[in-house]
């Protein structure tokens, strides 16, 4: 298996895998393995976040890897219910902990609700002091993204977004390339909703490199220059998702898979008010319970 990393830099000049794993729907009882399988097969970028309820799983097993923490690039994300200006800071302080470890890669803001200016104040200073390498964004669409921009002096460094061959996010990439704002991928395989995994263009053009549906689109979301983080907990698929450097798309092939893009998301609008609303009430409940394992899982 071919294991040249491609790197993205981001404007905090810190050098980001732009292929990681991410632990999004992974149990707290099988996360420790998963992450210890990922790195033990070569990642050396790894994405949670606070609302995933895994964040001490994956500092166990960042830990118990015998990996110096150097060499991995660690994401985590600060969730609805913490932000606001000495909220944030005492949520991500927590969160160190959980990852037993000193700093963070990169902190984003997981959702573009509530007080996400406080929020980001906070976000500023821990990167100021060095406690978070870099700051950015997720789920926050073009308009939001650029008002975010142009009313804070610090710009977000990534913005985290749904990318996949069926929402492509074109227009909200030409923006992020006027911020300087990398680009990054949750769900690059749409969780292959819309037949993804069968889709013939996407099966015939992996057929031509001798590989699957799923390494073609990693490798045309690299190709554009987004940073991805699929997810499996088969140590297998892991292996596979990481197999994609030595093969590169066609102009063609290329073209061919940016006609597939429907502009629409494969989950669902956070412009839709009543998913807006959704949000408010789970975050009010998860105050309460704070037991990821009775929510709704669809962001």
């Amino acid at each position: 298996m071919a294991n040249d990393m491609m790197y993205v830099t981001l404007s905090s000049g810190v050098k980001m895998p732009q292929l990681g794993y991410g632990v999004y729907q992974v149990t707290q009882d099988e996360c420790e393995r998963c992450v210890r399988d990922a790195l033990e097969v070569g990642y050396r970028h790894i994405d949670t976040a606070q609302s995933y309820f895994n964040e001490e799983q994956v500092g166990s097993a960042i830990a118990a890897s015998g990996i110096d923490r150097g060499d991995i690039f660690l994401t985590t994300k600060v969730w609805i219910e913490h932000f606001g200006e000495g909220s944030t800071r005492a949520s991500v302080e927590d969160s160190l902990r959980k990852l037993k470890t000193d700093y963070i890669d990169l902190l984003l803001l997981h959702q573009p609700f509530g007080d996400v200016f406080g929020a980001w104040r906070d976000m500023v200073k821990l990167y100021q002091e060095g406690k978070v390498r870099a700051i950015g964004i997720s789920n926050f669409y073009v308009d939001r993204m650029v008002e975010f921009c142009e009313f804070n002096e610090a710009k977000p460094m990534v913005n985290q977004m749904e990318r996949h061959p069926l929402n492509q996010n074109v227009e909200l990439q030409k923006w992020e390339t006027e911020y300087g704002i990398v680009p990054e991928a949750w769900a690059p395989f749409g969780e292959g909703r819309g037949g993804l995994f069968e889709n013939p263009v996407l099966v015939e053009i992996g057929q031509a490199h001798g590989k699957t549906a799923a390494q073609v689109m990693l490798r045309w979301n690299l190709q554009r220059g987004v940073v991805v983080i699929p997810k499996s907990v088969h140590r297998e698929r892991m292996e596979q998702n990481l197999d994609v450097f030595d093969f590169e798309l066609s102009a063609e092939e290329m073209a061919r898979i940016a006609a597939l893009d429907t502009k629409t998301s494969s989950f669902f609008s956070h412009a839709d008010p009543a998913m807006v609303q959704w949000f408010a009430k789970m975050v009010e409940e998860r105050k309460h319970q704070h037991d990821s394992a009775k929510e709704k899982k669809s962001w």
